[in-house]
C-alpha cells in the first residue's frame, strides 16, 4: 500500500508496548506489560488515532504476553471501542490465557455491532490469515 500514514508514535523508557505499521495501511500493536502508564500512554496513542480514522483499517493486537487485563485498561478500551470511528476496524487480538480471552469478550460486548469488529486467536498466523482476507469475508 503506497501513501501509508504515519503512526505519531515513538518508543519510551517504561512503556511496555510497541507498534508498527503494517502494510496493508493498519497497525501492529504488541503488548509487553499493562502497566498503569503502558496503558495511560496506549489509550492517549489510540484515541488520537482514532480521531483521524479515516479508512476501513486492519490491526493486530498481540497481547501474547499479558496475563491478565486490569480494570483501567478494560475500561479504557470500551471507551476507544464505542467511539463511531472503532466501527471501521477489523481488530485480530492474539492471546495466550483464557483470562485475557475473556475480558476482551468483555470489551467486544460493550460495542456489539457498533464498535470494531474483534475477532480473538491463539495463533498469531490464524489473525493475520483472518485480516487479509477480502473485506467482504470479513462479515
Amino acid at each position: 500500500m503506497s501513501n501509508l500514514k504515519p503512526i505519531h508514535w515513538q518508543p519510551k523508557p517504561g512503556i511496555g508496548y510497541s507498534v508498527f505499521r503494517r502494510s496493508d495501511g493498519g497497525l501492529t500493536v504488541s503488548f509487553q506489560d499493562l502497566s498503569p502508564a503502558t496503558v495511560q500512554d496506549w489509550y492517549e496513542f489510540a484515541a488520537e488515532h482514532l480521531l483521524n480514522a479515516d479508512r476501513l483499517t486492519r490491526n493486530l493486537y498481540d497481547l501474547r504476553q499479558v496475563s491478565e487485563i486490569p480494570e483501567a485498561a478494560l475500561q479504557h478500551a470500551i471507551t476507544l471501542n464505542t467511539d463511531p470511528a472503532a466501527r471501521n476496524i477489523r481488530l485480530a487480538v492474539v492471546v495466550s490465557s483464557e483470562q485475557v480471552r475473556q475480558r476482551i469478550l468483555e470489551i467486544a460486548a460493550a460495542a456489539a455491532g457498533t464498535g470494531a469488529d474483534i475477532r480473538i486467536f491463539t495463533d498469531r498466523t490464524a489473525a493475520e490469515a483472518w485480516l487479509a482476507e477480502p473485506l467482504e469475508e470479513l462479515a
